[in-house]
């Protein structure tokens, strides 16, 4: 008779190892916002950090081969007003970025195949909806523009970045809201709140679904969905202590697993590869990261191991499965920072002697395509995520694979609004905003004024020609403007020219009879007069250039004076 004492897994002897300093990031001053975020996020291309910046708030973005001490003036993407609280990339596009600040705004960026050369302040789009800080941004698992945001001012809000649209606005939260999470495709979100609660929410009614009493403690958790449905929370009871639990969304109030950890007090951070159903948990403060493996088996939740690291960490990013390394059965890289400023760059591997592509290691994973567009999934469309395979990609270090998509553009078509007869307020976004076209220094031009932009890459490298709309108005009708304008000014400039030698005549002409004769005497009246005659006089003073000719009066003998008959006469001929 045998017994079977240790679980079968080949998952069982995942470790971690840190690469050597050089090959790591390091002089990175990461935020010391008190934030519950993981300040790092990551994809195939590029590391972005979240950094403490005076005068505002930026984050860093590093191409992977940019290796070593970061030069202090590195540049940064730098927008925001406020400090930045959270980042997350594009899934569908490994350029674009999304950053939400405390000045309430959600930012859009391109960033170019190189990095950046120079500090970038201009967004592609500014998304303004939120009255308080934004905490949180999250990018839709299968549809291409859709973007998740969640504020201090309890709403979320998701858009159609490619129009800058509002989709849907939930205010279903009293409090606070920790953490929100899309099932696998998209059709459901899963949601922590400062009341404790998790919810289950439909993205396009905005209607709870499902709540319950997350964890009792009155420390933030934090909840994700899992791949085939289930929930993972973590979080904290009364008596402070960290645990974890797995629930069905049927029955969130009766949890399948909870257990307790131990008694730190740093927010737990579920990083999930739904590729491995591993599940990895990075605490702030912590020196560890716990990896556990999820099964239909009980317990549920089995503990694998953990990685011992002697410096607390401060920040955490887990690369894509598309950026791993499959020659060395590499099922996980992670990106921690510690307080020291160094980027450790961690390795999880699952120790193989064949060199060979491992199939069950690496089934199909995420590709970096979208399955639907953002009016697909406004429209009630879900689909799954599309998924490519691993095997025969060309995998460069430091640099994940070779993106068999052509490079991609973001654009963004502003809809036209009330707010499109204002005058830009200057800088890219307001001309956006107004629905000018839009070139940013990466190249990427969004055109204005209606229609369905997307962030799509090119069809097989076709020049779409779009008609540029200025406030409603075209460019021909533009020109036919312009050139009314011009003939009206020439017309006006030669009113102008014949009225200037008019004045110029009349004053060469008063100057020619005063030099006759006209002298001037004080009128028995009072005012002063010109006296050319015994029986007429006559009162005047030099005209400027630019008025109107002298007025003649009359009046009685007795009077201020007026022009002789022969000076009149001739003033008469001149005007």
């Amino acid at each position: 008779m045998s017994f079977r004492v240790v679980r079968s897994s080949k998952f069982r002897h995942v470790y971690g190892q840190a690469l050597k300093r050089e090959q790591c990031y390091d002089n990175i001053r990461v935020s010391k916002s008190s934030w519950d975020s993981t300040f790092c996020a990551v994809n195939p291309k590029f590391l972005a950090i979240i950094v403490e910046s005076a005068g505002g708030g930026a984050f860093i973005v590093l191409p992977h081969n940019k290796v070593g001490r970061i030069a202090a003036d590195h540049a940064l993407v730098g927008g925001h007003k406020g400090p930045v609280l959270d980042i997350a990339w594009c899934p569908h596009n490994d350029n674009v970025i999304a950053s939400g600040s405390e000045d309430c705004v959600v930012k859009v960026w391109q960033i170019p195949d190189g990095g950046l050369s120079r500090t970038l302040t201009e967004p592609v789009v500014d998304l303004v909806y939120h009255q308080r800080r934004v905490g949180l941004v999250l990018w839709h698992p299968s549809a291409l523009n859709v973007l998740l945001t969640a504020g201090s001012d309890n709403l979320i809000v998701i858009w159609n970045v490619g129009t800058g649209e509002v989709l849907m606005r939930m205010d279903c939260h009293p409090d606070t809201i920790y953490s929100a999470c899309w099932n696998w495709d998209g059709s459901q979100l899963v949601t922590t709140c400062k009341d404790k609660k998790i919810r289950i929410l439909n993205p396009r009614t905005g209607e709870v679904e499902n709540e319950a009493l997350a964890h009792e403690g009155s420390k933030a958790t934090r909840a994700i969905f899992l791949r085939h449905g289930l929930i993972f929370t973590t979080g904290f009871n009364r008596s402070s202590e960290r645990q974890y639990s797995l629930r069905a969304p049927d029955a969130l109030g009766d949890p399948i697993v909870m257990v307790e950890l131990d008694t730190s007090n740093g927010v737990m951070f579920p990083l999930y590869d739904p590729d491995t159903n591993l599940i990895y948990l990075c605490g702030k403060g912590d020196s560890v990261i716990r990896y556990f493996e999820v099964t239909p088996e009980q317990p549920f939740v089995h503990y694998i191991n953990q990685f011992q690291t002697p410096d607390s960490q401060r920040a955490i990013g887990m690369m894509p499965k598309r950026g791993c390394d499959v020659s060395t059965c590499e099922v996980a890289r992670f990106y921690r920072l510690n307080n020291s400023g160094l980027c450790q760059v961690i390795s999880m591997t699952v120790p193989r002697k064949s060199e060979l592509f491992q199939e069950d290691l690496y089934p199909d994973t995420l590709a970096d395509e979208a399955s639907l567009s953002a009016e697909e999934w406004a429209s009630g469309t879900d689909a799954d995520p599309q998924l490519i395979s691993l095997k025969d990609r060309v995998f460069l270090v430091q640099g994940g694979y070779v993106s068999q998509a052509q490079s991609t553009t973001l654009t963004v078509t502003k809809k036209s609004n009330v707010l499109d007869k204002m005058g830009p307020k200057g800088g890219a976004s307001a001309a956006s905003a107004n629905g000018s076209p839009v070139t940013v220094n990466n190249g990427t031009t969004g055109a204005g004024g209606g229609g369905g932009g997307s962030i799509s890459p090119a069809s097989n490298g076709a020049q779409q020609q779009q008609v540029a709309i200025v406030g409603g108005v075209s460019e021909q009708q533009l020109a036919e403007l312009r050139t009314k304008f011009e003939e009206e000014f020439r017309k006006l400039k030669a009113i102008i020219v014949k009225h200037e030698n008019r004045i110029r005549s009349l004053e060469a002409t008063v100057k020619a009879v005063t030099d006759r004769g006209l002298t001037e005497v004080d009128g028995g009246g009072g005012g002063g007069s010109l006296l050319a005659g015994s029986n007429s006089t006559t009162s005047t003073s030099p005209a400027p250039a630019s008025s109107h000719p002298p007025t003649t009066t009359s009046g009685d003998d007795g009077g201020d004076g007026q022009y002789h008959h022969n000076a009149s006469h001739a003033m008469e001929e001149a005007v």
